[in-house]
């Protein structure tokens, strides 16, 4: 059973009694988005009952591996060197979270992320319940052209001045929370919240080496990314996903629409699990990935044709994690 996190309000009428106490709006850059990926920086804008920002805090983590994707976050191995490991900030990152429902755009993206250096640190994070601002948003029918955060920050006058750094995207996304909030208690909407469920086991596996991911085929720590065609998957189409079973490798998994995580890296991620990307639908599409399911694009619409089964990107974060080796 959830603990409480709501309090009342001085005057039910102008605000739901229902609602959170405070929230924690969060961002973290990570080496990338596996399960075995790691939290490079960290930022926490706290918010009382009614959006106001009380205070916020930020920090580099030291991931003790490749960096992974500089040319999006901009963090070299040189610069996260010195850095703090995850388990000299935890303490400090759970002050921060305890008591309050975490805010995120993809929130389980990062609260899987978060969840796991806990696991890791063995702690569990003070967490209960966590909202992403695309379920509210959409909750709210904001007419928004994507998921981007980006696009949510424009929708609202918010200005962003360094994108994927976690000060400047948690600072972004607490300014665009705010109205989102107060849009949600004048038409007294019911807010997506979700359960959090700490891990309270961790294994790593193997991580790859600092530097390694700077190799042919792997990560290259530039300001850039080369165009590069992607190797063609080791393994056979074990056909189409089904809803509740895993992943398997050998999926042909195609991607439609904009998505809150850079395109490419989302590909890549499917690629290392061994996954199949398409860059068109056919009957052989195992899944579609897709934010906006009743849009008109070829793919959406070939998938309805098919039968083809979507999944939105937040879903996808999730299978990612356990891709099921394919048959032997």
């Amino acid at each position: 059973m959830l603990e409480d996190q709501t309090t009342a309000v001085s005057s039910p009428t102008a605000w739901p009694a229902a609602y959170p106490r405070g929230y924690a709006v969060v961002d973290v850059e990570t080496t990338g988005l596996a399960r075995d990926d790691r939290i490079i920086s960290a930022a926490v804008y706290r918010l009382d009952a009614r959006g106001e920002v009380e205070d916020h805090w930020y920090t580099l983590v030291n991931p003790e591996r490749d960096p992974g994707p500089v040319w999006i976050h901009g963090l070299t191995s040189e610069v996260l060197e010195g850095a703090p490991l995850f388990r000299d900030v935890a303490e400090e990152f759970a002050a921060r979270l305890d008591g309050r429902v975490l805010v995120a755009h993809n929130a389980v993206f990062d609260w899987q992320m978060i969840a796991r250096e806990y696991a890791r640190a063995q702690r569990e994070a003070p967490v209960r319940q966590r909202l992403c601002t695309i379920a509210l948003s959409k909750e709210l029918a904001l007419p928004l052209p994507n998921h981007k955060l980006e696009s949510l920050a424009a929708h609202f006058g918010v200005v962003q001045q360094r994108a994927h750094h976690a000060l400047d995207d948690a600072r972004v996304l607490a300014e665009a929370f705010r109205p989102s909030l107060r849009a949600a208690a004048a038409g007294r909407v019911r807010l997506p919240l979700q359960e959090c469920r700490p891990l309270t086991e961790w294994a790593d596996r193997p991580a790859p080496r600092i530097g390694a991911q700077a190799g042919s085929g792997g990560y290259r720590p530039t300001s850039w990314r080369p165009a590069r065609k992607r190797p063609a998957c080791p393994y056979p189409n074990p056909g189409r996903y089904e809803d509740g079973k895993p992943l398997k490798q050998g999926m042909r998994v195609a991607f439609s629409g904009d998505t809150s995580v850079e395109r490419d890296l989302l590909e890549d991620r499917a690629t290392e699990a061994g996954l199949h990307v398409a860059t068109s639908l056919s009957r052989l599409t195992s899944l579609l990935v897709t934010n906006d399911p009743d849009s008109g694009t070829s793919k959406v619409v070939k998938a309805r044709q098919f039968g083809t089964p979507v999944v939105d990107e937040a879903a996808f974060g999730q299978l990612l994690r356990d891709v099921a080796p394919a048959d032997e």
